[in-house]
């Protein structure tokens, strides 16, 4: 089958307009005949014009120097106006040729306001595409489409559940996909309350009922896409590995626990994201409550959520995000969609066979840090915050001890990471390993950037960009040597995992799958080790103060 002769002019190209778009490549006839001797479902490339079939309609994307793209494909109908706060839906399909050599839309989100200094660094406010409610779009690079099989690794992004997208630069898929012979998705959904306030329990419609986890479902119509069409794109849907930093790992963390991904998901690594817990639906209330509260209306109005303006929602959830206490709309365990919290008590029969990579960044708190000139006074102040007044000195001289040349502020970063994040990543990792199914990688980022090594160290997110194969950001020092080796080993190790399950070989020291009698644990620093149980001061100091 190839594309229609005509099509809307929203969403496709005439045929005039197809043999102009393809003049580049020769005659008009050259098309015909190019159409007619192509596989039923992708068509060579000409004059880097390239043609997929999906299941909704075909796309085209563009190839350049061996990496076709294909961007803002659907995989999901409209969610604003009448399907607000209801689950995704298939896409409409479309006649002709859609369009895919631009960015879709972003979920609608707060512009980020505070942590400018930081903002800058991972380039967060580069969020191609603009901001629209009809979201659910990803992206797609492959180094041919066509009949072969490659492993397809999904990224979903960071930035929490709030803000970020799929087509952030630092989620450039083609340098992976190249350097891999990948097939690289990145996909972009509801966030904030738009994807996540749950409304069931305050006589919302049954439609609603979905509201508090919806954003999580769209992930799901994500991975359900990629199973019916990437095989077009030249990718595996039987080997999908599922990926992400922050939020995304946090995502990752929750689709491990959820029935509707089984089958979907065969490998998942993620970065700096440990989730444990997730809301209950208790606290789910609560926050659309206060959202309700605050827009001025009651619940017996709730249905006039519909039609607030989405501008007025947006800044609805910055106030309460940054109010006393904070309101954070995030996924529900519902009892349905996510059953279960994602890693607590255990983790998830139902991913038990899924192979994981688990990590952290060594100084993950100096992204989040109030006070970069903290004083003396001020690291005790946040250390007892952490540790409870009666152990701040100690906790502090523990820390002092070992790096005696720190400042303050890193130290209260480096006392709230091990506090926080490693329990939480050394627990995931625990946890997976004490089911006795599929094995989990556990990594330590500790290279600081060399935008400010004294200030920055080895912060979060510093990772993500080398994980795709880029060393050329501002946060790994624009290209510095040492960036490109670990971008080497960290997107090499996240090509070997996807094809086996194992992250180890091509120059890395061998790296076992975590266990809590030995805790191997790969260290990328200056240099690139294996150690057992690193940190290990600290790790028994906070096991001990948390009883």
């Amino acid at each position: 089958m190839t594309p229609a002769a005509d099509a809307p002019r929203s969403s496709a190209i005439s045929r005039r307009g197809l043999l102009t778009t393809t003049s580049l490549v020769g005659a008009a006839g050259l098309l015909d005949a190019h159409l007619a001797a192509a596989t039923p479902s992708v068509t060579p490339t000409r004059g880097g014009v390239e043609l997929v079939e999906t299941a909704s309609g075909w796309v085209r994307g563009r190839r350049t120097a061996g990496v076709s793209a294909f961007l803002g494909i659907p995989y999901g109908g409209p969610t604003g106006g009448a399907n607000r706060f209801r689950p995704p839906t298939a896409p409409a399909p479309w006649r002709g040729v859609r369009d895919a050599n631009r960015f879709g839309h972003i979920a609608p989100q707060p512009i980020p306001g505070a942590r400018l200094d930081y903002t800058r660094l991972i380039s967060w406010l580069d969020q191609p595409g603009g901001q629209d409610e009809d979201c659910l779009v990803l992206n797609v690079w492959t180094p041919r489409p066509g009949a072969a099989r490659r492993p397809v690794l999904v990224s979903f992004h960071g930035g929490g559940f709030s803000t970020g997208s799929g087509n952030h630069q630092g989620f450039d898929g083609d340098p992976l996909a190249r350097f891999g012979d990948v097939v690289v998705v990145t996909v972009n959904h509801r966030l904030g309350l738009l994807g996540f306030l749950h409304l069931a329990d305050l006589g919302a419609p049954a439609e609603w009922a979905s509201a508090g986890v919806n954003g999580m479902l769209d992930a799901v119509a994500a991975l359900r896409w990629v199973r019916e069409n990437i095989a077009n794109f030249g990718g595996d849907p039987g080997n999908v590995t599922v990926f992400g930093q922050s939020g995304g790992g946090s995502k990752t963390s929750v689709l491990l626990a959820m029935p509707s991904a089984a089958g979907l998901v065969h490998r998942a690594a993620v970065q700096s994201g440990s989730t444990l817990t997730l809301a209950n639906r208790e606290s789910g209330t609560r926050n659309a409550s206060r959202l309700l509260a605050r827009l001025g209306l009651s619940t017996r109005r709730i249905t006039e959520l519909r039609d607030v303006p989405v501008e007025m929602l947006v800044a609805a959830q910055a106030g309460l995000e940054a109010s006393t206490p904070p309101a954070q709309f995030t996924p529900v365990v519902d009892g349905v969609a996510i059953p279960r919290d994602p890693f607590s008590p255990t983790a998830p029969e139902v991913s038990r066979d899924v192979p994981m990579i688990i990590s952290l960044t060594r100084d993950e708190a100096t992204a989040f840090a109030a006070d970069p000139e903290l004083t003396e006074a001020g690291l005790l102040t946040a250390a007892g915050a952490l540790a409870g007044a009666d152990n701040a000195a100690r906790v502090v001289a523990e820390y002092r001890d070992a790096y005696p040349q720190a400042s303050p502020a890193l130290l209260a970063a480096r006392i709230s990471t091990d506090s926080g994040v490693f329990v939480a990543a050394r627990a995931q990792a625990e946890r997976k390993a004490a089911l006795g199914g599929a094995p989990a990688y556990l990594y330590l980022f500790t290279w600081p950037s060399p935008a400010d090594p004294a200030r920055w160290a080895a912060t979060h997110g510093i990772d993500v960009a080398l994980v795709f194969h880029n060393a050329d950001a501002p946060i790994t020092g624009d290209n510095a040597p040492r960036a490109r080796q670990l971008a080497d080993d960290l997107a090499g190790a996240w090509v070997r995992f996807a094809r086996t399950g194992d992250p180890n070989g091509a120059g890395l020291p061998h790296w076992s799958p975590y266990a809590p009698d030995t805790r191997r644990t790969l260290v990328l620093g200056d240099t690139t080790t294996v150690e057992s149980d690193p940190l290990r001061r600290f790790r028994l100091l906070w096991e001990e103060l948390a009883g």
